[in-house]
């Protein structure tokens, strides 16, 4: 692949000094508008705080819109169960269902797709997952904000900050040129921490080697039939499990050349659209790391991950029943970056946390997700879940990070280890630690405080008016 080889660095050019445009003050800004900062616009603006939320596509998202990350994963606890070959919506039926221990913000949002017929209901079938539809999720999440009195500001991609040991702005690279958005308090919803990782924020990266879990990139095939495969499925128990397998159909392609993936599996799940299957099969691996955060690996796994992706169609096209008329009807518009910085904050996350399910005085979210591992150098996918009934929390203590004030962290940035990671990075658990970003941002800049002096209680407090879900505390 040499177009997209990495070039050898020649020399570092200095720069002239450039002049930006203060576009804008306000009490909170919030970067990033997938999940987590979906989240915390809305839990800031329901605070009190008046908010801007900055995203750079030109709809709001992330990765479930604009990499085609679907469904949202479950976040009820789980309970053993037997397994029902060929289910109806070809979802996880092993575990579950409990309860859910995720509400507030991801209820809201939640409810208003079901009722724009862009998601269904979470329920035995679904594996009480929430198949939903991308494009609707766009137009939910624009209403939401815009009902919320939030501020917004599209195609506006954060290149730096403003401030030194204390966040005071963000710098935006736009059509209109270079733009400071200024705020008493800053939130970094933007998945990798660039932000915080601007403002010196220490972090680490992958496991002990600095691996990483790979980038997929997700697409959608139309034209399937669900009774066919669900008949294949159960002549052949043992070849579907929940949403994954045709292990035999793998191996034969891959005996053949047609097929060569460093997964063993095909792993897909159901939309809201009969005829219509969201594909998640692709892998993007190597000897050393593919990092999200390099501009030249990011290239490099767009190429790899389209080449996978033209295998699998053609595979599913040619192998399994139900595929014969199906085609590939969109791809993500960016590979899905599952893991990058992972900022360390005033407490970390661990995988023991996680597996004892424990609790902590300064919960601000809960997750009943399973450590969910996928080897980062080829096939393979560890699964480590939860006593039944069971979910752990998240502290308020790991959104803060160190050495740096007026700065907040959400989503699968926030201070964990590299195992824990695995669980809190779905999108229902961004949303939910997204939302307690923006209560916390909110009454530190009402108050004129920083992120880090806020009474825990308080924060609790407000989360609770605002319907989340803490396990019942009564600050």
């Amino acid at each position: 692949m040499p177009a997209l080889a990495r070039p050898h660095r020649k020399e570092t050019l200095e720069l002239p000094p450039r002049r930006a445009i203060v576009a804008a003050d306000t009490d909170v800004l919030v970067v990033g508008g997938g999940p987590a900062g979906l989240g915390a616009a809305l839990g800031a603006a329901d605070a009190g705080a008046d908010v801007i939320l900055a995203e750079r596509y030109g709809f709001f998202g992330g990765n479930a819109t604009a990499s085609l990350v679907m469904p949202f994963m479950s976040y009820f606890t789980e309970t053993p169960r037997p397994q029902r070959a060929g289910t109806k919506y070809l979802l996880p039926t092993d575990h579950g269902p409990g309860e859910p221990v995720i509400a507030g913000v991801l209820q809201r949002f939640v409810t208003r797709l079901i009722d724009e017929g862009g998601a269904m209901v979470p329920n035995l079938d679904t594996g009480y997952t929430v198949p939903f539809d991308p494009e609707l999720f766009k137009h939910v999440a624009l209403e939401m904000a815009d009902d919320a009195g939030v501020h917004f500001l599209l195609h506006a991609f954060a290149s730096g900050v403003v401030g030194d040991g204390r966040v005071e702005g963000v710098v935006f690279e736009t059509k209109s040129g270079p733009l400071v958005v200024r705020a008493r308090t800053v939130i970094d919803c933007t998945g990798d921490g660039d932000m915080a990782a601007q403002a010196g924020a220490p972090y680490e990266v992958g496991d002990n080697d600095g691996m990483v879990q790979p980038m997929t990139l997700l697409f959608r095939m139309a034209e399937f039939e669900r009774t066919a495969f669900q008949a294949y499925a159960r002549a052949h128990p043992d070849e579907w499990r929940g949403v994954h397998g045709l292990w035999s159909l793998v191996r034969s392609a891959t005996a053949t050349g047609e097929l060569t993936l460093p997964r063993e599996d095909i792993l897909f799940f159901a939309t809201p659209r009969e005829r219509e299957l969201a594909v998640n099969s692709t892998r993007v691996t190597r000897s050393v790391p593919v990092l999200g955060t390099d501009v030249w690996d990011l290239s490099y796994a767009e190429w790899e991950s389209r080449r996978q992706m033209r295998q699998i169609s053609a595979f599913l096209r040619r192998y399994v029943p139900g595929f014969e008329k199906a085609y590939l009807d969109q791809s993500g518009a960016g590979v899905g970056v599952r893991e990058t910085r992972r900022f360390l904050g005033d407490y970390q996350l661990t995988e023991a946390d996680v597996l004892s399910a424990r609790k902590f005085d300064d919960v601000i979210a809960r997750c009943s997700y399973p450590i969910d591992m996928h080897n980062p150098k080829g096939k393979g996918t560890v699964l480590k879940r939860l006593p039944p009934g069971e979910a752990y929390d998240i502290p308020l203590r790991a959104l803060v990070p160190q050495k740096v004030e007026g700065l907040l962290v959400a989503g699968r940035c926030i201070s964990g280890t590299h195992e824990a990671h695995s669980s809190y990075r779905i999108m229902p658990a961004a949303m939910a630690t997204g939302q307690a970003a923006g209560v916390c941002a909110a009454l530190a800049a009402l108050r004129r405080r920083t992120p880090r002096e806020i009474p825990v209680g308080d924060v609790q407090v407000e989360l609770l008016r605002q319907g989340a879900d803490l396990r019942g505390i009564n600050p």
